[in-house]
């Protein structure tokens, strides 16, 4: 007994036993700690334009310059096609996009200066949360659409659907006649407008 209540009265003794104590109570918090539901991923979305890429050795890009032509290996993945977010591998200058019918896994190359607006708020932008419908679309625009090039006598809101939407250091207002796509990191081309919005020259 006496040995007991020296064993108490020890300071260091005291110690490991509090020691303990916290040990297995942290084992006990983790081990009842339940999964993350499926809410806490981000939905489904769908893609309101066609996003432009190019499939490279590694890797598959795109980027909010267009790269419309990009060269070997340029493909279009498909406005409508459903896509996550929810990859939270952080890059500085870009994001990831999970296309879900294909399996792929595209980095978006992004520029927030460049676009005036964050991130989210661009995926917003390219993004809904209903599937895409055609109908309203002109023949012309739906063959534009389709092959992801601009045609003479497209609609604005068909050249954005086929291109997505122009970068904002080149096309400020989306009210111009003229707008702005990069066909590749180094070359641009424009797309004019007659006064009632329908595409009347494609400069490349």
């Amino acid at each position: 007994m006496e040995e007991k209540k020296l064993l108490l009265h020890n300071p260091l003794w005291c110690l490991v036993a509090m020691l303990c104590l916290a040990l297995l109570f942290t084992a006990g918090c983790r081990s009842s700690k339940a999964p993350l539901s499926s809410s806490a991923q981000d939905s489904v979305k769908y893609t309101k334009y066609n996003i432009h890429a190019q499939k490279g050795s590694l890797d598959i890009k795109a980027s909010y310059a267009g790269y419309v032509d990009s060269g070997t290996g340029h493909f279009v993945i498909p406005a409508g096609s459903r896509v996550t977010f929810h990859d939270k591998r952080a890059r500085r200058n870009g994001f990831y996009i999970n296309v879900v019918d294909t399996n792929q896994l595209v980095f978006f190359e992004y520029h927030r200066g460049r676009m005036e607006m964050s991130q989210q708020e661009y995926i917003m932008l390219i993004t809904s949360d209903r599937p895409l419908s055609l109908d309203n679309f002109s023949e012309i625009d739906r063959k534009g659409i389709e092959t992801g090039k601009i045609y003479t006598g497209m609609s604005k809101e068909g050249v954005l659907t086929a291109f997505g939407y122009p970068a904002v250091h080149g096309t400020p207002s989306l009210d111009q006649d003229r707008w702005i796509y990069w066909r590749n990191r180094f070359i641009t081309m424009a797309v004019e407008f007659d006064s009632n919005g329908y595409v009347k020259n494609i400069i490349h």
